[in-house]
């Protein structure tokens, strides 16, 4: 039987980020978006599934044989973490594991945007960070939250399904709690977090109405919340928010977003060309009066056309971080105009390549 603990391993020497087990294939990691199937022998059902028994104890494996999914994290020898969800395809186990480096990165090397640093000085409100799964949010959450914890003295809760990053007590109060283990869902943390003393409070994700309405409360009522979002465009988070909830209580939640949202951070990750590893794009929404009024007044279709409009406030669109990165010299023509809003304009706006003299090599 394989050894999981060591195929873990090999796929960290590997540098990869994300490992995944089918019964009737080899182990297949992703190294730079590229997948690589292991040497390795095809892994059968039974073999699977004890490797999922031996991560999570009978209890757990009972839970996730009769759910049919489970998330959690593990560990190995030398102290590398993973997230991990095991589930089931064609009535077979299927293990997915996340690479989470031990190290929070510093938020200046993560390629972001000043503005980005400047809003963990926010005193309240809700701050979004979104994107699709792995686009790296939970690594720019963390490094926000980190830098918080070095420059002031707070009380922070954090709420996460599983732990990812481990966050040390340094200047702040740091409290991490996992959902399943150490509270029953996002929402029952959230209530009982409001009588815990928070000064901030970070939910992993805003999945279904009641965390969404938790989370929005949190923040209403004077805390600086964080979160994430399946969501790949600013306006788009805006509208998702909205949509969960029934038509009969949308214009008030439209108010109460206009009132507390900050902030939308809208990253996803490209792969660079100078150099081994991925450089996040980055769109930046920041709520000004202006955007305050589309989302009370229902005109969120104008949003991209503010961000646009507001670059000197740092706001950026999605397009125009491509652009920059393009110019970089860190990515590919190609696939910057097929993975930007508009390709046709993108063609007519990057050159066909970027002089030396451009390009840097700073990360």
């Amino acid at each position: 039987m394989i050894d999981v603990k060591q195929m873990l391993a090999t796929s960290i020497e590997q540098g990869a980020s994300d490992l995944h087990i089918n019964a009737g294939m080899p182990p297949i990691m992703r190294i730079n978006t590229d997948l690589v199937m292991m040497d390795l022998p095809e892994v059968s059902n039974d073999e699977a599934g004890q490797m999922v028994l031996e991560m999570v104890g009978e209890k757990k494996f009972k839970t996730y044989l009769e759910k049919r999914d489970l998330d959690f994290s593990t560990m190995i020898d030398d102290g590398s973490r993973f997230r991990v969800n095991a589930h089931f395809q064609k009535e077979t186990v299927a293990i997915s594991f996340r690479a989470i480096s031990s190290n929070i990165p510093d938020i200046e090397d993560l390629h972001l945007p000043d503005v980005v640093s400047e809003l963990t000085d926010l005193p309240r409100g809700l701050v979004l960070v979104t994107g699709p799964t792995g686009s790296g949010k939970s690594t720019s959450l963390a490094s926000m939250i980190n830098l918080i914890n070095r420059k002031y003295h707070k009380r922070i809760i954090t709420m996460e399904d599983p732990i990812e990053y481990m966050l040390e007590n340094n200047s702040c109060m740091v409290e991490q709690r996992e959902i399943g283990a150490d509270c029953t869902t996002f929402a029952s943390g959230l209530r009982h977090a409001l009588r815990q003393d928070p000064d901030i409070i970070l939910v992993g994700e805003m999945r279904d109405l009641e965390t969404t309405s938790s989370t929005i409360t949190a923040a209403e009522t004077g805390h600086l919340v964080f979160s994430t979002l399946h969501t790949v465009s600013a306006s788009q988070t805006v509208e998702r928010i909205i949509d969960i909830y029934p038509a009969s209580q949308q214009n008030q939640i439209r108010a109460m977003l206009s009132n507390t949202l900050q902030a939308v951070i809208s990253q996803t990750l490209f792969r660079r060309v100078d150099q081994p590893g991925m450089v996040p794009c980055v769109e930046i929404l920041l709520c000004t009066s202006a955007v305050r009024n589309c989302i009370r007044e229902n005109r969120v279709f104008e949003i991209p056309n503010v961000i646009e409009t507001s670059r000197r406030l740092g706001m950026q669109s999605m397009d125009h971080s491509i652009q920059q990165n393009y110019m970089k010299g860190y990515l590919d023509r190609e696939e910057a105009i097929m993975r930007s809003s508009n390709p046709a304009k993108m063609d007519k706006v990057l050159p066909a390549s970027v002089q030396p003299a451009m390009q840097t090599q700073e990360g």
